[in-house]
């Protein structure tokens, strides 16, 4: 009896400390009543509830499948934990084991709509988006005029680049419900995807006038602005997001970015120092960081690029550990290759070939028709004087891509420094079939003909020296006396 006493007061406890915003330790009281009870639902559901506050997503996905076990176990099934049991694994990006817990979610209520809208959010991220379409379609019958599930067909059809059925299917959630969270900021993302960047920043506008605060609309304008090349409008609009929230990241890592492009590159240093120091696990900041002291031109600043690129690559081998375990959208899978390429590109700027081959690898096994990716381990290789490899790798870019220059170009040099001469040759030939007019396979050219010509003189030098060899024998007898 004093346990049950001594639960409830945990639980009691918890709730006041949810309410204040004290996420930790709500989760600490919540955790300690179930160890005295582990049989109740509605604690765990609670505990997911303040995880999911805390943006701990797994983790409260956990907590919501023990309350949908006990539930039925108790023969009373529960649609709405199974359904955030696979709302959460989507936001933890795990999609795939989502979609059995919207499955189930179905069965205890098949009519409920919103289970659909989040399947579509799932099947988008797994970029399925025939399947989401499909989803669409059914929860239509159900209910034909649902706001939500106009607005996550959306973002399925801009993830496909259908832009003009996006802003139809925005148009139609914002006329079913004013009021839907960032409705017209969403339409005008959908505008700027279809190149209509003076329409999206009107809706941006009118968004802003309803919430002038909203700091989501304002870096999506300011991001906008950017593209549109209006860097000062821009940079006011991150200013302001900074004046509402001086921490934030975001804001930081835009300014950073803005002072960039204008080739303000200390300014560009504090900005991304500081996304460092608030959040160190921040997607590229270290990319742009390293991209940035390059760009300084500073010798003293090469061994804190190279720490820069070392942490980044451990925190790529990390996502790419949890990767293995998830099917990813190949929009997830285009942003990582992109991020890896630059890394590799800097490393071997850095003069880190090691582990640039490391991270091409790793391109490679996420893009494995990537000609990018095999021609920037070639070229990792041959930098560190692997040529046989280096020359296998560009040989693969080749085949994912019959006209890439570079990779021909690197096949001839490569060929070159092992003196074969022949094939050096036939891949300059191949190279200026499709680039008559480059400068490096013109030096090439003068590289190669220089050999001919240098090859022809001893060849001809030999020749004369084999005529007057007895000549030469004659006069250089020594005298008999």
């Amino acid at each position: 009896m004093n346990d049950w006493v001594d639960a409830e007061h945990h639980v009691e406890k918890a709730h006041e400390h949810y309410d204040a915003g004290r996420w930790d330790d709500a989760e600490n009281e919540l955790r300690q009543a179930l160890s005295l009870n582990p049989y109740q639902p509605e604690w765990y559901f609670n505990l997911g509830l303040t995880l999911e506050a805390a943006g701990r997503n797994a983790k409260a996905a956990e907590a919501f499948a023990n309350c949908f076990r006990l539930h039925n176990e108790n023969s009373q099934p529960d649609a709405n934990s199974a359904l955030l049991v696979g709302v959460n694994l989507v936001r933890a990006m795990q999609p795939e084991q989502a979609l059995p817990w919207f499955d189930k979610a179905a069965q205890v209520e098949p009519m409920n709509v919103v289970i659909s809208v989040h399947r579509i959010e799932a099947l988008t991220d797994l970029g399925r988006h025939d399947e989401a379409e499909e989803i669409f379609y059914l929860a239509q019958q159900i209910e034909p005029e649902h706001a939500d599930l106009y607005a996550a067909m959306a973002d399925s059809l801009l993830a496909s680049n259908q832009t003009e059925r996006a802003v139809w299917c925005l148009r139609e959630a914002a006329r079913l419900d004013p009021e839907l969270p960032r409705v017209q900021a969403r339409l005008a993302k959908a505008y700027a995807a279809s190149g209509r960047m003076e329409r999206a920043r009107q809706l941006y506008l009118r968004d802003l006038r309803m919430d002038p605060g909203d700091i989501d609309t304002l870096l999506d304008m300011g991001e906008l602005l950017l593209d549109m090349h209006r860097h000062t409008e821009a940079g006011e609009k991150f200013r302001r997001v900074l004046e509402l929230e001086a921490d934030q990241p975001d804001a930081h890592f835009l300014l950073g970015e803005l002072a960039e492009i204008e080739g303000r590159i200390p300014d560009a240093l504090v900005h991304y120092d500081v996304v460092l120091r608030l959040d160190k696990t921040y997607s590229r900041v270290r990319l742009r960081l390293a991209r940035v002291l390059f760009a300084r031109g500073r010798d003293e600043d090469l061994p804190r690029i190279r720490d820069l690129l070392k942490q980044e690559h451990r925190t790529f081998r990390a996502d790419i550990d949890v990767d293995s375990s998830v099917h990813l959208s190949s929009t997830i899978i285009a942003e990582r290759c992109e991020d890896l390429e630059e890394l590799g590109r800097l490393m071997l700027d850095a003069e880190m070939e090691t582990e640039a081959v490391k991270v091409y690898t790793a391109m490679i096994e996420l893009q494995p028709t990537s000609h990018r990716a095999h021609h920037g381990l070639s070229v990792a290789l041959l930098q560190s004087g692997n040529y046989e490899l280096g020359i296998v790798a560009a040989k693969k870019a080749l085949d994912s891509q019959p006209r890439f220059v570079p990779a021909m170009h690197n096949l001839a040099l490569a060929y070159l420094r092992q003196q074969q001469w022949i094939r050096a040759r036939y891949w300059v030939r191949q190279a200026s079939r499709v680039e008559p007019d480059d400068p490096s396979l013109r030096r090439l050219r003068v590289k190669l003909r220089a050999h001919a010509v240098l090859g022809t003189v001893l060849m001809v030098a030999k020749k004369m020296g084999a005529v007057f060899a007895p000549i030469r024998w004659f006069l250089a007898r020594p005298s008999r006396g």
